[in-house]
């Protein structure tokens, strides 16, 4: 599976059609300078365990904003 850059949504329903465990951990960026949708996740690491389940890291998409 290569799920890195692709909505974290989708690749959630993959693993649970799939059966497949996985974990999850939410980065953020060290300041606000920009605005991020924290409910638009993309992956942006993953990781195969050996016990079949997957690591993956993901990111909110940066606001698209207009002064």
């Amino acid at each position: 599976m290569n799920a890195v850059g692709r909505r974290f949504e989708a690749v959630k329903k993959e693993l649970i059609v799939a059966n497949c465990q996985y974990t999850v951990k939410n980065t953020l960026p060290t300041r606000n300078f920009f605005k991020v949708d924290e409910d638009d996740l993309y992956v942006i690491r993953q990781k195969a365990c050996e016990d079949g389940s997957w690591q993956f890291i993901v990111a909110a998409k940066m606001r698209k904003e207009v002064s």
